[in-house]
């Protein structure tokens, strides 16, 4: 499928997993994609692997918790492509999952770290795409939730309650700017497979909890994405699509 071809795409957070994967999708589909990540590497690689298979890919580091970065890697992707036609904003501050606890013990610093990456930066995001995709006649913006949002958890309150935050984001953009054709969803897996999760002894007991007979891939959430970027999500607008086994069902 072409369903993407041409379009000028910028994915923050794009060095590996759902984000990656997306971009390897985005471009399949005939995207141009700008890679956004924190450093260089991990996203040198990927766009590589694009280019290998005809892709375009270009590749810019950034800092999620920085507005003149944020700022910075819009601009040169507008400026490399001509202009923008959707991004995804992939990024979580995923360091602090030890020290993530409950409301009553979690310091400060910890939850402000989150709120700074997970929350602040989706702003940051947000403000900066949306003028540029409104002077391209419309387009689309799909941000990274996660279960977790919608579900009662004894920890992980700071990521918990930033990706659920992101809901009233999404939708504030949905509302305000869908009249002039923008788009705004968010697409929230579940538990993903990665490398490192793959051969973790739990991964049975959490797939005993899934009501689909699998585990999700990267994939899975790129196929998401793909859609709601192209023509076949015109018309989806401020919703949240859970792309987690049915997991969550709402």
């Amino acid at each position: 499928m072409n369903r993407l071809q041409d379009k000028a795409i910028l994915i923050a957070g794009a060095s590996a997993n759902i984000g990656a994967a997306t971009a390897i999708r985005l471009a399949g589909e005939g995207a141009r994609v700008m890679l956004g990540a924190r450093s260089p590497d991990r996203i040198g690689a990927v766009a590589d692997q694009i280019r290998a298979k005809g892709g375009q890919a270009e590749t810019v580091c950034f800092d999620a918790t920085d507005d003149a970065s944020i700022a910075a890697m819009v601009a040169q992707a507008a400026d490399r492509f001509g202009g923008l036609d959707g991004m995804f904003v992939n990024m979580a501050e995923l360091t602090l999952h030890k020290v993530d606890t409950d409301a009553v013990s979690v310091p400060l610093e910890v939850f402000d770290k989150a709120v700074a990456v997970n929350l602040r930066g989706h702003l940051l995001c947000a403000r900066h795409a949306v003028p540029l995709l409104v002077e391209r006649g419309g387009g689309s913006i799909v941000f990274t939730s996660s279960s977790a949002a919608f579900m009662g958890r004894d920890r992980g309150i700071s990521y918990t309650v930033t990706k659920h935050a992101l809901t009233a984001l999404m939708r504030h953009v949905a509302t305000t700017w869908g009249k002039q054709g923008v788009r705004s969803n968010i697409v929230s897996p579940g538990l993903v497979l990665s490398e490192k999760n793959r051969n973790h002894p739990e991964m049975d007991k959490v797939l005993a909890n899934t009501p689909s007979p699998r585990l999700g891939e990267p994939e899975d959430l790129a196929a998401a994405v793909a859609m709601l970027m192209s023509s076949d999500g015109e018309w989806i607008n401020g919703q949240i699509l859970c792309v987690d086994g049915g997991v969550v069902m709402r």
